[in-house]
Parts: C-alpha cells; structure tokens; sequence
C-alpha cells in the first residue's frame, strides 16, 4: 500500500496541471462530445508509457538526444499550429457557434487530435517515461507493480474527472466571451509549450 499511494500521490502531481491533454478534455467536455472515448483513450496512453517508465525505457529515452530533439521539433510545430487554431477559433467564436448550432466534430478527428496532444509532446515522456521511470529504477519488482498501479489509478480518476467534471463549469459557459477566454486560454497554453520546445531543439 504504500508504494501504491507513493505512485498515486506522484502521478497526481505530474498531470495536475494545465497542459495540452487537460485543456483538449476539458473543451471536449464542455461540449459534451466524445468525452467517454477521450478519458479511455488518455487513460491507456498513460497505462502504456508509465508501464515503459516503471520497467525501464526511461534511461534509454532521457540518453537519446537526437530523438528527443526531433521530437521537440516535431511537437513544438504541431503545438504552433493548434494553438493557432484556437486563437482563430476565439476570433471567429467558433467553439460557441458550434455548441450552438448542434454541430460534432467527427470522432477519427477528435482521436486524431488526441494521440497527436499526447505522443507529439516531450513533456509526456518527460513525466510519465523519465520522471516516473527514475523514482521506479530505485524500487524491487514486487514494488514496481504497486507503484504503477498507483500511477494508473490516478491517471483514471484524474481523466474522467476532468471529462465529467467539466459538465459542472457549462452554466458559467453560457455566454459567448467565456468560450473566446477558452479558446484564449488553449491557444496560449499551446504556444507557450510550442515555443518551449523549439527552444530546447535549437538550443541542443
């Protein structure tokens, strides 16, 4: 038990932050639209790479310059591009107008955008890979498996918290500028960890 709540309380830490997963979700959740397929979807990423993590990729990923380089550049761009997209949508009030008219965006699309916020994006790797790989490097392998049953566990209950939770903010989005400071927030929050990452690339 009490790895399990190391790796629970650690993994709270990690994704309780306004990032680029969290932002999506909580749009998504807002309007209601494939929330479900969204925290399963953020969910099994987490699953994945925190089970690479505890088991060891973690050293390998953090000594592969290169690689994280290329990732940094990759990222960062589709970072620029999203975050553009939301400045525009803000513009243009395109979330609000699409929540009124009734109007989805197609599923392939949303989980598109999804897998992109999440495997194009350094800091997943950074927290779920490097972070959580190292503490786990330093525990015996019947208490790696408590460990990231802690992390999973909170990446669940962390994900379908926000996905559903959100429902609770929709009275506070009924007027229209609320979702321009939304699409606001998204955007700012995209290009900052964009221009971040591209630092880092040029930099190395």
């Amino acid at each position: 038990m009490e790895f399990y709540l190391q790796g629970f309380l650690m993994c709270f830490g990690l994704i309780a932050t306004i990032g680029a997963q969290n932002t999506f979700l909580l749009k998504q959740g807002l309007l209601k639209q494939h929330v479900f397929v969204l925290c399963v979807l953020f969910f099994l990423c987490d699953c994945l790479l925190f089970s690479l993590g505890v088991f060891g990729l973690g050293h390998f990923i953090s000594q592969e310059k290169i690689a994280s380089v290329v990732l940094a550049l990759v990222g960062g761009l589709f970072l620029l591009v999203y975050g553009g997209r939301a400045f525009l949508s803000a513009y243009r009030n395109n979330t609000a107008l699409c929540l009124e008219q009734g109007i989805t965006v197609s599923l392939k699309r949303t989980l598109m955008i999804a897998l992109a916020l999440t495997f194009l994006n350094p800091h997943v790797y950074l927290d779920t890979i490097v972070i959580v790989g190292g503490i786990a490097g330093t525990l015996s392998s019947e208490h790696k498996t408590a460990f990231l049953l802690g992390t999973i566990s909170a990446s669940g209950l962390w994900f379908f918290s926000i996905g559903y939770g959100a429902r609770l903010l929709i009275p506070l989005f009924q007027k229209t500028y609320t979702w321009r400071l939304l699409d606001l927030t998204t955007g700012s929050i995209m290009w900052m960890i964009a221009f971040g990452l591209l630092n880092y690339a040029i930099s190395a």
